[in-house]
């Protein structure tokens, strides 16, 4: 770690929101922009609304944009409608009308739309447009609205979808709420966002719906109804930024998809997704272990909700299944030795059992594991342990690492889903039971309920699919893969397994798996590129899963007593990763000015007990398992809440606290102060300064080179931002022309290459 990098931590601030001061609210699919030239002292062009209906047949999808705009201001003007495209033209058979009347548009792709929309941008001098820079454009002008009158566009088009191994994909342009498109750059103050958006509904029909497996997508969350043979696909909730929808074939037992991105001189990001079909009589029977703590801290409502949710597990065995229950508190006490078949009356007996329970004595954690992993299970069944506890080990082996070893030793192929009731559990020891184990841990606050928590996993672990998966890595070399290990496959729930890529190459992505003792090989052809400009929310879902890891590495670091260089290479590794794709984390929000204090930081953050380590623990499970930008804004969301962020905003860029009266602001991971009307990057020190004219060819060119920059200033228009070698600087006087060779030097020291 470079020694500006290692000062003593400080707090940020916590920030208030800033209303926005701009009239028109709007919403960047389509606007109508003014054409060069004299114009109306009172130009005004509202957008009142936007509807967006698919219908996909075959692999064609019809799409129709219905925009309603109202001339608020006092004249006539000349003027165009502006739509962005996702990235490149991919519309065919379009047309576009003014009410009744038929506009002729000029199409054009994100190479040919690049200079209107720079030109768009310098003219407005609005930083938040410049995130349309690099898609693609269709503009036609459009006739005078007079004043006071609404007038409709309507834009009509098809698109062959494109394939992404087993399913196919289409993406939309919903662009960011405020970008301020069509006010008159003259009557918009600097640097502020409109209040509202323009309500915009998004609907997606499927025709034959019975050749798909429910829509998903990795940008949004979705809601999808079947009738008549029909899927309908909505989105929910506001829609920001490209919507990408996944239709997954249902042929094939399980589905296999695999879309990239990639920036020209860097390895690729990936995401492939395994997409289960319906629950067959060859799925895998489980031999299901319920583990419950019933120590003297259980007692009250918490022993209350256990039983709750045992009878709700008990309720999601089927027959093949077969059971184990064991309660433990300083004693170890299964309700029968060896395994008992889940049929209606010996289901009904174990319930019996459970209602019986009550709360007493110590805990003997490490007891109770290894009666857990006493039981043999045959290689065709899928051993499940669900081990339930609210406290640290006060009876029999007390040392956290022992009983994570312990157990490591003696679980064979059983997979551990842990959950920690209240703030009183060791992370660490729960952490570890999870990670090697093709399971998960998550934690129940008090004000949370144990029996829903429990039953949600119960249902997803229903039906197994395929076990003991793993990726076979071909055509091009796959690292920072994330999960790092993969879990097994359950009817009704994607996987989603995103990675890096070096080399190029086409041909097949395949996962292995296994069910009743038999190999299965699933395979999906696809093309990893030298560069792919689709799919850009790929690199944050990566970065995101990847900071999870990290952090849960850090605390088992710490635990285990690691010495200090290796926790300081996983912090570093963090900070660094963070940083570039403008991510929230303990390690970035603060500021460094003591060399030596990283570590103790670390130690600090990592205790393993209490409400700090559970809200942590949580937090790094939501960002490991992020499977979507709205899954990653979520955990984000968290993150900013941690660090008291008392008003943050959570946009497509990621979480934006404003300023506060201070002058600090967090954006992109970032923290900033403002120091003579630029907003500098706390983590600039003596280095060397590129200082380039916001909005000039320099400009877009850095931007061009080092996208993860637009994070930044697309928010602010005065900034300096810190790199490993050199910072950048965006403020009038600066350089506006960079060769080419200089903004690659740039890229190269700001990257630290």
């Amino acid at each position: 770690m470079t020694s500006r990098m290692m000062r003593k931590l400080m707090p940020v601030l916590a920030i208030p929101a800033v209303l926005s001061l701009l009239a028109v609210p709007v919403r960047a699919q389509g606007w109508i922009e003014p054409r060069p030239g004299p114009q109306p002292a009172q130009w005004g062009i509202e957008k009142l609304r936007t509807s967006v209906t698919v219908r996909v047949t075959d692999r064609i999808a019809t799409v129709e944009v219905e925009e309603w705009f109202r001339n608020n201001g006092g004249g006539l003007g000349e003027s165009d409608y502006v739509y962005p495209l996702p990235g490149e033209a991919v519309f065919s058979n379009y047309s576009l009308y003014q009410g009744d009347q038929e506009l002729r548009g000029e199409l054009m792709d994100a190479t040919q739309a690049r200079d209107i929309y720079e030109r768009i941008v310098r003219a407005r001098r609005d930083p938040a447009l410049i995130e349309l820079v690099g898609k693609g454009m269709l503009r036609a002008r459009v006739f005078p609205i007079e004043p006071g009158q609404t007038r409709r566009i309507t834009l009509r088009y098809t698109q062959v979808l494109e394939r992404a191994g087993d399913a196919l994909q289409f993406r939309y342009v919903a662009g960011a709420p405020g970008t301020g498109a069509g006010q008159r750059p003259a009557q918009r103050p600097a640097m502020t966002r409109p209040r509202d958006a323009a309500p915009l509904t998004f609907t997606m029909t499927v025709v034959d719906g019975a050749r798909y497996r429910d829509a998903f997508s990795p940008t949004h969350p979705l809601d999808v109804e079947r009738a008549g043979g029909h899927m309908t696909v909505e989105p929910r909730g506001d829609l920001a930024g490209d919507v990408a929808v996944l239709l997954p074939f249902a042929a094939s037992p399980v589905g296999v998809s695999v879309v990239t991105h990639r920036l020209a001189g860097e390895d690729g990001w990936f995401m492939l997704t395994l997409s289960p079909g319906a629950v067959t009589e060859s799925r895998v029977p489980r031999d299901v272990t319920a583990v419950i703590d019933v120590s003297g801290s259980m007692s009250g409502d918490k022993m209350e909700q256990a039983r709750r949710a045992l009878h709700q597990l008990l309720g999601t065995l089927d027959d093949g299944d077969r059971m184990r229950l064991i309660a433990f508190s300083n004693a170890v006490s299964p309700w029968r030795e060896g395994w008992t078949p889940a049929t209606r009356a010996e289901l009904r007996r174990a319930g019996e059992w459970v209602d019986e329970l009550r709360a007493d004595g110590g805990t003997n954690i490490s007891g109770a594991l290894e009666r857990a992993f006493d039981a043999t299970t045959s290689a065709e069944r899928l051993p499940i342990v669900i081990f339930l506890t609210d406290g640290q080990p006060t009876a029999g082996e007390t040392q956290p690492e022992r009983i994570i070893a312990m157990a490591e030793s003696q679980r064979g192929r059983a997979r551990v889903f842990a959950f920690g009731v209240g703030y009183d559990v060791n992370t660490a020891l729960l952490d570890g039971l999870g990670e090697a184990a093709r399971g998960s841990t998550q934690y129940v606050q008090p004000d949370e309920d144990v029996e829903q928590a429990v039953s949600l996993l119960a249902a997803k672990v229903r039906h197994p699919v395929l076990t003991d998966l793993a990726l076979q890595r071909g055509v091009v070399r796959m690292t920072d893969v994330y999960p790092r290990e993969l879990p097994d496959l359950f009817a009704g729930e994607e996987l989603v397994v995103f990675g890096r890529y070096a080399g190029t190459g086409q041909g097949a992505v395949a996962v292995t798996g296994r069910r009743n003792r038999q190999s299965e090989r699933y395979a999906a052809d696809a093309v990893f590129a030298a560069s792919e400009s689709r799919n850009d929310y790929l690199p944050r879902l990566w970065a995101s899963r990847k900071l999870g890891d990290l952090d849960r590495r850090i605390r088992s670091a710490v635990a285990d007593g690691a010495s200090r260089d290796q926790v300081q290479e996983l912090v570093e590794e963090l900070r660094e990763t963070a940083l570039r794709y403008g991510l929230l984390s303990e390690h970035t929000a603060y500021l460094v000015q003591e060399p030596g204090m990283v570590v103790a930081d670390a130690a600090m953050m990592a205790a393993p007990v209490g409400r700090a380590a559970v809200l942590r623990a949580e937090r790094a499970r939501r960002s490991r398992e992020v499977a979507s930008v709205a899954q990653m804004d979520e955990a984000q969301q968290a993150a900013g809440s941690a660090l008291s962020l008392n008003a943050i905003t959570v946009t497509a860029a990621g979480v934006r606290p404003e300023a506060a009266p201070g002058g600090a602001r967090m954006m992109a991971g970032r923290t900033f102060t403002l120091q003579d009307s630029v907003w500098v990057d706390t983590r600039h020190a003596e280095q060397r300064v590129v200082t380039v004219e916001p909005y000039s060819d320099a400009y877009f060119a850095v931007l061009r080179t080092l996208p993860e920059l637009g994070l930044v200033m697309r928010e602010v228009e005065a900034v300096l931002i810190a790199g490993e070698a050199v910072s950048v600087r965006v403020r009038r006087g600066g350089d506006t022309t960079l060769s080419a060779a200089a903004v690659r030097r740039l890229a190269d020291e700001f990257r630290g290459r």
